[in-house]
């Protein structure tokens, strides 16, 4: 069975300009049944075109903040670190690869960056704009292996049908989130007190995004696994 070519985005280190890529979304993806692939940090438009006509869906990875001037908003006091070069990669590569309507896969920044680039906004930080009554630890004090609260999923998403269930475990390393929904996007995973932690576009081939990280769950989580056993088939 052929199988697919899916394209990750870059980790970028601001301090020594190198691009990087954790092994684990390169397992995850591979487990799955495809070809990961690491893409450039800096290209032409002709040559993303050209990258997205090899690839057969793109994942878009974890990382920094994304620029809060990008949804529209000033820099917040407890905004982290941004990346020029990786908003710029990011949001060029989603038009481009939403355009031909191929599969797409978020996680972390990259559900952010996909509710960004499609018209949404974010929190640019949870605890200072999120009240909770129970302060969730969205940046959990264990290892990435190990869930730390709940995700309510919304039942007839393709979210639903991934999970085979309606509650899910998560782990959590991040202190932004989806804020304002993207148009034609809905929400189809809820963490606790409310806070958007999955969407998808219904009316697209695949386009999944979620707040956690389950490419350090996928080995023992039936949910982690599907998501990416999922978008690896949407790919082929």
């Amino acid at each position: 069975m052929r199988k697919p070519l899916i394209g990750l985005t870059p980790s970028y280190d601001v301090e020594t300009n190198d691009i990087s890529m954790r092994n684990t979304y390169l397992r995850a993806v591979k487990e799955a049944g495809g070809i990961p692939i690491v893409l450039p940090l800096e290209a032409e438009e002709p040559d993303l075109q050209r990258l997205v006509s090899l690839c057969d869906g793109i994942l878009f990875t974890g990382g920094p903040d994304v620029h809060p001037f990008l949804f529209g908003e000033e820099t917040h006091m407890h905004c982290g670190a941004v990346s020029a070069k990786r908003d710029t990669l990011e949001l060029a590569l989603l038009r481009l690869v939403m355009e031909v309507r191929k599969p797409v896969l978020g996680i972390c920044r990259g559900i952010q960056l996909i509710n960004i680039g499609l018209g949404g906004t974010i929190y640019q930080d949870i605890p200072s704009q999120f009240p909770q009554n129970f302060p969730v630890a969205h940046k959990q004090p264990f290892p990435y292996a190990v869930a730390s609260h709940h995700v309510s999923v919304v039942p007839g998403t393709r979210l639903a049908d991934i999970c085979h269930g309606l509650t899910i475990q998560v782990n959590s390393m991040h202190h932004q989130a989806v804020r304002d929904l993207a148009p034609r996007c809905i929400v189809s995973g809820f963490g606790p007190e409310g806070l958007i932690e999955a969407i998808e576009m219904p009316d697209y081939p695949f386009l999944v995004g979620v707040q956690w990280h389950p490419e350090y769950l996928w080995s023992q989580d039936e949910a982690a696994a599907n998501l990416f056993l999922q978008f690896v088939e949407a790919c082929r």
